[in-house]
């Protein structure tokens, strides 16, 4: 998801490619690691159960319902920091998001298939079209689910308690859904997404031959970048060997 922030510019090295840079793997795991925690709470509460500590709360020394407030703040918090640090990258990340181009419908058509197949059909965007709607999915329900949650933290009753609370609790199934299917193709459990982890884990970095197959207009973009910057230093430093 949220996740690859940067300028996407990759660094090919033998027959690899970084996908993406350290600090957008450092948001990744930030956000995903609350996230994730948050869901374990917040499904724990949603069940009945806090009257009975999770083991989760017994390892804080706190009750669930605090550890799941103090988890939505922190949550909060890397939001803004990555506002105020990477706005270029965000604004980056949302317009290629939003973005839809000619072909993309088919795409969307043979993607089933193509999840077993590997036989993507080309795109031109730095996310193929299944990554930019889950990416306006996971986003917004995790803004409504952060949003609401501070809400419910201020209000004790009332009608607008109650809307919060409805909102708080449908974003959460649709976040639910979405993050265990982000976690099923990003793992590469389906066989046209072999390899794919490690694009934001392990450095960043995965084989060249599996990005052109998920991003080719994003490799050929990135990879003809390298090769111009890798030229320019050697007609700099006139050197017949690149550094």
């Amino acid at each position: 998801m949220v996740t690859e922030l940067s300028r996407h510019r990759s660094a090919v090295t033998g027959g690899t490619v970084e996908r993406n840079r350290r600090a957008s793997r450092w948001l990744h795991a930030s956000v995903y690691s609350l996230s994730l925690l948050l869901l374990a709470t917040g499904l724990w509460l949603l069940l009945g159960q806090e009257g009975n500590p999770s083991l989760l709360a017994r390892a804080s020394g706190q009750s669930d319902a605090v550890l799941h407030r103090w988890l939505g703040y922190a949550l909060a918090i890397v939001a803004v920091l990555a506002i105020v640090v990477w706005w270029r990258g965000l604004r980056r990340f949302a317009k290629e998001s939003v973005r839809w181009d000619r072909g993309d419908s088919a795409w969307l058509k043979a993607w089933p298939l193509a999840a077993f197949t590997g036989r993507f059909r080309r795109h031109e965007g730095d996310f193929d079209p299944g990554q930019r709607l889950a990416n306006l999915v996971l986003v917004g329900t995790l803004v409504l689910l952060v949003l609401s949650g501070l809400v419910l933290t201020t209000l004790h009753g009332g009608p607008a308690f109650v809307v919060a609370h409805r909102v708080h609790q449908w974003s959460t199934y649709a976040f639910t859904i979405m993050v265990a299917g982000h976690v099923v193709v990003a793992s590469g459990v389906l066989p046209g997404y072999r390899g794919a982890w490690r694009a934001m884990h392990l450095g960043g970095r995965l084989r060249r031959d599996v990005a052109s197959r998920l991003w080719p207009a994003w490799v050929e973009r990135n990879a003809d970048d390298g090769d111009d910057l890798a030229a320019r230093r050697v007609r700099r430093t006139g050197s017949g060997r690149r550094p």
